[in-house]
């Protein structure tokens, strides 16, 4: 009985050194666990601020575009509408031009006679 009972007590104390053990273990796993979702998490929110950045950059980029878009379209304009106004003048200075020489060509047809 003796014998049983110091076997009971060396198991008794051997089965808490594992419990104690298993309870660390478990501790240290449960730390891990916590530091790792903590990194996720921080690598989570570096991602979005990344990514928040890249859109805000991107946002600046595409309204800087389009303000050169329509400068550009505001100067085509601008030379179609100069284009036109060269075209009118050329017009009129070719009509000037027949009727000068018209005038010269009668004028000249004068002076013969």
């Amino acid at each position: 009985l003796h014998l049983t009972l110091l076997e009971k007590n060396e198991l008794t104390k051997s089965l808490e050194t594992v419990r104690k053990e298993l309870q660390e273990k478990e501790s240290e796993m449960k730390r891990e666990i916590s530091e790792y979702q903590d990194r996720i998490v921080q690598a989570e929110k570096e991602h979005q601020d990344v990514l928040s950045e890249a859109n805000r950059k991107n946002e600046v980029e595409i309204e800087a575009c389009q303000a050169k878009m329509n400068s550009l379209e505001h100067f085509i304009s601008s030379q179609k509408l100069e284009i036109e106004h060269l075209k009118s003048n050329k017009e009129q200075l070719n009509n000037s031009l027949k009727e000068a020489n018209q005038t010269l060509g009668e004028l000249l047809k004068t002076k013969v006679r």
